[in-house]
């Protein structure tokens, strides 16, 4: 369910309606990035084991002077990463790096191995579904979720285990918006988290986005990140430039539903 600055999962608890996005951010970067964020007003923070700079998200986090439960923090069990016990043991890896004893929300970042993209991993999936469960269970993560999983890989996990995966994080941008996938998690109260909304930045130089976005007064850049909110997805921008951060929260317009209707319509920029 979406609220006016959050969306809310099927166990009540609420995740802020953007989220600042630290993928391919070094940890050397990821300090001053995330410090920065969060000086902005960004109250939501995306990382996974795999980025490989938990440990400075963590410690910006830390320093920042906002309690941590109104921090909400986000991270993911390696691609390859299945199995039950392997998922206990990386969970602990990822909570002592970011040096929390808790997470807000822990996703399975793919249904297979990066370098296996395709492959049937559903029986380790469904185990690392179970530690998952247990984590959640045990007060150790407030929210569970699945991230680059297709309906089936979804299903899966609903037909074996008890808990209805509560976030599926994928790639969603002006040009790809995965109509079939969106209204299974909608049927399912799964929220759906956009990650590159901005195709990582191929969106931008659409004339047809750059005439619309003229149209309101934003950016480009604002107009696709507005563009997934209007699709009740849940926007995570990155950026390392502090006016680009800002920017990207700057969203306090609505696009009318003939133009997210013409935005539906673009061709996809990555084709």
């Amino acid at each position: 369910m979406m609220k006016e600055n959050s969306f809310v999962f099927h166990n009540g608890v609420e995740i802020p309606n953007i989220g600042f996005g630290t993928w391919q951010i070094p940890n050397e970067e990821a300090y001053d990035a995330v410090t920065m964020a969060l000086k902005n007003g960004y109250t939501h923070i995306d990382t996974a084991l795999a980025y490989q700079n938990e440990e400075n998200v963590g410690k910006a986090i830390k320093d920042f002077d906002l309690p941590r439960e109104e921090i909400f923090i986000t991270s993911k069990l390696p691609a390859q990463i299945k199995g039950y016990d392997e998922t206990l043991e990386a969970f602990n890896t990822t909570i002592t790096n970011l040096g929390v004893d808790y997470l807000d929300l822990y996703l399975i970042h793919a249904p297979w191995p990066w370098n296996e993209k395709g492959a049937d991993y559903t029986e380790g999936n469904i185990q690392s579904w179970k530690a998952m469960e247990k984590l959640y269970n045990d007060g150790k993560i407030k929210t569970i979720g699945v991230s680059n999983f297709s309906v089936s890989d979804i299903q899966a996990l609903i037909d074996a285990c008890d808990i209805v995966p509560m976030a599926n994080q994928i790639p969603f941008y002006v040009g790809h918006d995965q109509e079939e996938l969106l209204a299974f998690c909608k049927e399912h109260n799964i929220v759906v988290e956009a990650y590159s909304p901005l195709a990582t930045g191929q969106t931008l130089n659409s004339p047809e986005i750059k005439e619309m976005a003229d149209k309101y007064g934003v950016t480009p850049a604002q107009l696709c990140i507005r563009y997934c909110l209007e699709r009740e997805t849940l926007p995570l921008p990155k950026s390392t430039h502090e006016e680009r951060i800002i920017e990207n929260r700057q969203l306090d317009f609505t696009i009318s539903p003939e133009d997210v209707e013409k935005l539906n319509a673009v061709e996809d920029v990555r084709n």
